[in-house]
């Protein structure tokens, strides 16, 4: 009997499957690793669908910030630098948008969770600090705003071609010369933050409940266009002043207020000539934002 009971054991023993034990041990640590990376990866991939479809419109919005214009006039500007010239420019902002929406959506997922932890305060003002730390640390990226700036102001064609030759234009200037521009980002990225994540889901709860796929991609681009042609509208004189402070290469760095001042007087003081080209923005950032928390939110689904 005890022959028979060790061979049993035996056997038995030998059939456990201890290949799916390590196997799930192997393969939580990988599981976790992408949870963790999922934030920023969507972002990026939702950025780089936006920019690929809406370029074309931020560059005529570009020209009316830049140069006063009507919108009629900024297109005729793009149809004389031809077809060959119309993604001009679209390398520093993909690079930059990619990499500062996958920080924005990150950043805020991650310091949202570890502020909650460690930081006894209401989730309003947590949520709210981690917002404008991510859009601190988006504004690292600096320089490709710049670059891309230098890139779509039509008086630079003839200095440099790409995106590797403007970096080098700007490099016997210093580091400074790259961040030329960087108050208004800060500002402008804080704050838009703040609203955007703090008004996103109040937003959706208001809309018809979804109960398909289609519908929640429909309201998800509904969310965040409504909430991006706000904040676009909003904060339009600022990226006005920011453009006009990145447009220039070398020289005095300028104030934010010594600039708008400026602006405000070439304007004849209305304040309706500092949104020229707003509604053009508002209709850019309602498809931006839109496509952007749509795909962000689509691919939070199905990664």
């Amino acid at each position: 009997r005890k022959i028979l009971s060790n061979m049993m054991d035996s056997e038995a023993h030998e059939k456990r499957p201890p290949i799916l034990t390590s196997s799930k041990q192997d393969m939580s640590p990988h599981i976790t690793n992408v949870g963790e990376m999922k934030h920023y990866l969507c972002g990026c991939c939702a950025a780089f669908n936006n920019v690929a479809i809406t370029f074309p419109i931020q560059k005529v919005l570009f020209r009316q910030q830049l140069y006063g214009i009507k919108t009629r006039d900024a297109i005729l500007q793009l149809r004389r630098d031809g077809f060959r010239n119309l993604y001009r420019g679209i390398l520093p902002p993909l690079m930059q948008k990619t990499t500062t929406l996958a920080l924005m959506f990150g950043l805020y997922e991650d310091l949202s969770c570890l502020l909650h932890k460690h930081v006894s305060a209401p989730e309003f003002a947590t949520r709210s600090v981690a917002a404008v730390l991510a859009g601190t640390t988006e504004a690292i990226f600096t320089p490709l705003e710049r670059v891309q700036t230098l890139l779509q102001d039509h008086k630079h064609h003839d200095k440099f071609t790409n995106t590797y030759q403007a970096f080098k234009a700007l490099k016997c200037h210093g580091i400074g010369e790259y961040y030329r521009g960087l108050v208004p980002i800060l500002f402008r990225n804080g704050l838009s933050n703040v609203f955007f994540f703090g008004l996103r889901g109040p937003i959706k709860e208001h809309l018809p409940t979804a109960t398909t796929h289609s519908a929640h991609l429909v309201n998800d681009f509904i969310c965040g266009g409504l909430l991006g042609a706000m904040l676009g509208f909003l904060f339009f004189p600022i990226n006005v002043v920011k453009t006009r402070i990145q447009s220039q290469i070398g020289g005095e760095f300028q104030s934010f207020p010594k600039v708008f001042q400026k602006i405000w007087l070439e304007r004849d003081r209305k304040l309706i000539n500092l949104f020229r080209g707003a509604h053009l923005n508002y209709h850019r950032s309602l498809i931006s934002w839109g496509i952007i928390n749509a795909t962000y939110e689509f691919l939070l689904k199905v990664i």
